[in-house]
C-alpha cells in the first residue's frame, strides 16, 4: 500500500511524519529526495543543464541554487519544465526505496499524486492563524509574508476535497489518536 501524506505550509505535516516514525513508520521525504537526486544523479544534473544551461551547476559539480530559481521563477512554463524532469527522478527514487509512505507539501499542485498511484492521501490540516504562527516562528518573518506564503499554495480545503483522511493539527485535539485512528482504517 501506498500511502501520501500532504498538507499547507505550517499544518504540522512534518511533525505528524515524526509520529509516524515513532510509530516504526519510515515516510520517504520528496523535497529532502529532490535536494540528494539533484546533488547526486548524474541523469537528473545532465538533464537539468540540458533544460536550465551548464551554469546551473558549477565547475565542481555543485548546484547552483540561484540560477535554478531565477529559471524557475521566470516563467510558469519554466517551473512546469523543471518539475517534469525533478519529479519523475523523485518518483523512481521513491518506487525504489521500498517504503510506503511518502510525504510532499504539492502532491497535488506538482502532480504528483499521478506519478505514483496511492492508495490514500492524508491530509494534514490546522487554523490559519495557528498555521501563521508557527511559520512566523519557524521562519521568523512576519505574519503579512507567512499569510503570503499560505496563500501561494492550494487551498486547505481544495487538499482535504481530494484526501482519503484528514488530521486536524490545531494543537488543541489529541493528536496521537488521530495518527491511531488513520493507521487503523489504512490496516482495514
Amino acid at each position: 500500500m501506498k500511502i501520501a501524506i500532504t498538507g499547507g505550509i505550517g499544518s504540522g505535516k512534518s511533525y505528524v511524519c515524526q509520529l509516524l516514525k515513532q510509530r516504526g513508520i519510515q515516510v520517504y521525504d520528496c523535497d529532502a529526495a529532490a535536494k540528494r537526486l539533484m546533488r547526486s544523479s548524474p541523469q537528473l544534473q545532465q538533464d537539468l543543464k540540458r533544460l536550465v544551461g551548464d551554469a546551473v551547476y558549477s565547475a565542481e559539480g555543485e548546484l547552483q541554487k540561484p540560477v535554478l530559481a531565477e529559471f524557475i521563477l521566470a516563467s510558469e512554463a519554466n517551473k512546469l519544465a523543471v518539475n517534469d524532469v525533478v519529479h519523475p527522478a523523485v518518483a523512481a527514487d521513491f518506487d525504489a526505496s521500498g517504503m510506503e509512505w511518502l510525504e510532499s507539501a504539492i502532491l497535488f499542485e506538482s502532480r504528483f499524486d499521478r506519478r505514483v498511484c496511492f492508495d490514500k492521501v492524508v491530509c494534514v490540516v490546522a487554523p490559519q492563524d495557528v498555521r501563521i504562527q508557527r511559520i512566523m516562528k519557524r521562519d521568523n518573518i512576519s505574519a503579512e509574508r507567512a499569510a503570503g506564503w499560505i496563500a501561494a499554495q492550494m487551498p486547505q480545503e481544495e487538499m482535504q476535497r481530494r484526501s482519503t483522511f484528514v488530521i486536524n493539527n490545531d494543537g488543541v485535539g489529541d493528536l496521537g489518536k488521530q495518527i491511531d485512528q488513520v493507521l487503523a482504517k489504512c490496516r482495514q
